[in-house]
């Protein structure tokens, strides 16, 4: 067992598959010889060689063709988009490309790439180089989409995706690189498609992804001397999704409530609420409520990105509130 950093943790994790299989590639801006420019892929060109990890030009739309090419081909790329706000200028790749290759040619062609890339706010790195784009994701048919909160499931589901047929879109928050955690020794792979109660509870299930899930905990701390016990809930994956933990999860507590750094409009808990809406609403004692970013652009200056993001006092404030009504 040991302690690594979310950023040390992929890594390790990219090394994982790239030991494990010959045809695993690496590939992205600046992240050979400078490992990175989050320092998330240092000491991966030292081990495997110029030929398995290697920089690219400045052009997302390149990266993305040259990793369906890859793929298509008989390899299984892993590529770095340096900010997940740039999807928007790759996004046919990722819209109709990727996603559609095995279903147009009835299974003939497959697509097994990864994209990594860094998502979300809180490092002042302003509008658009901010955003948590999830959502614009995992509503596309074909894709896959992960966003692991601590270094011991980026490996794990970092292997869970390298290791799957289809395209898989693997976030990781820029904020979370710095934070530790305790990580086991030998291989580690996980299951993409199941999320994990990180905190049992009995009043109350929150749902929460990447940054918001130590926030969410944290959240509920505050809320236990309160006499409200919640239950945490890592969604982990979006899609798939593992609606069998959420609905067991809100049948035991009968309360929802979801924290989302996406802008409120589309975001990811909007779809689980209508389905836990479909498929548990006698399950619910109160609506659910979705705790999100309010839907603006997102500012550079440090007390405006602090307000608008999901804070535990808003979240434990919330909860509160809610339940006492």
């Amino acid at each position: 067992m040991a302690e690594l950093t979310f950023r040390d943790a992929v890594a390790r994790g990219i090394a994982q598959e790239m030991a494990r299989d010959p045809d695993v590639i690496f590939f992205g801006e600046d992240v050979a010889k400078a490992g990175g420019v989050f320092k998330a892929t240092v000491g991966l060109y030292e081990q495997f060689g110029p030929k398995r990890v290697r920089d690219t030009p400045i052009s997302e739309q390149a990266i993305m063709g040259a990793a369906m090419g890859a793929a298509m081909t008989g390899l299984k790329p892993i590529a770095e988009i340096m900010f997940s706000d740039f999807f928007a200028v790759c996004f046919d790749y990722i819209a109709n490309e990727f996603p559609k290759s095995r279903y147009m040619s009835n299974g003939q062609l497959k697509c097994p790439l990864v994209v990594r890339t860094g998502n979300g706010a809180g490092s002042r790195f302003g509008a658009q180089h901010s955003q948590s784009v999830e959502n614009w994701c995992m509503m596309i048919p074909g894709l896959k989409v992960v966003a692991p909160s601590n270094p011991r499931d980026v490996i794990g589901l970092m292997a869970a995706a390298v290791r799957d047929p289809d395209p898989v879109i693997f976030f990781e928050h820029k904020s979370l690189y710095p934070t530790k955690g305790e990580v086991p020794d030998g291989e580690i792979v996980d299951m993409l498609g199941s999320a994990k109660i990180v905190r049992p509870g009995r009043d109350a299930t929150i749902l929460a992804l990447a940054m918001m899930v130590p926030r969410a905990v944290e959240a509920a701390g505050k809320l236990a001397p309160l006499g409200i016990d919640c239950e945490v809930i890592d969604v982990r994956s979006l899609v798939p999704l593992d609606t069998r933990t959420i609905l067991g999860s809100v049948a035991r507590t009968h309360r929802l409530f979801t924290v989302e750094e996406n802008p409120r409009l589309c975001g990811w808990g909007a779809e689980i609420v209508s389905i836990v809406a479909d498929e548990a609403f006698y399950d619910l004692d109160g609506p659910p409520v979705r705790i999100t970013t309010p839907h603006v652009p997102l500012p550079a200056a440090d007390i405006l990105e602090d307000m608008i993001l999901p804070t535990v006092e808003r979240i434990a404030e919330t909860i509160r509130r809610s339940l006492s009504s």
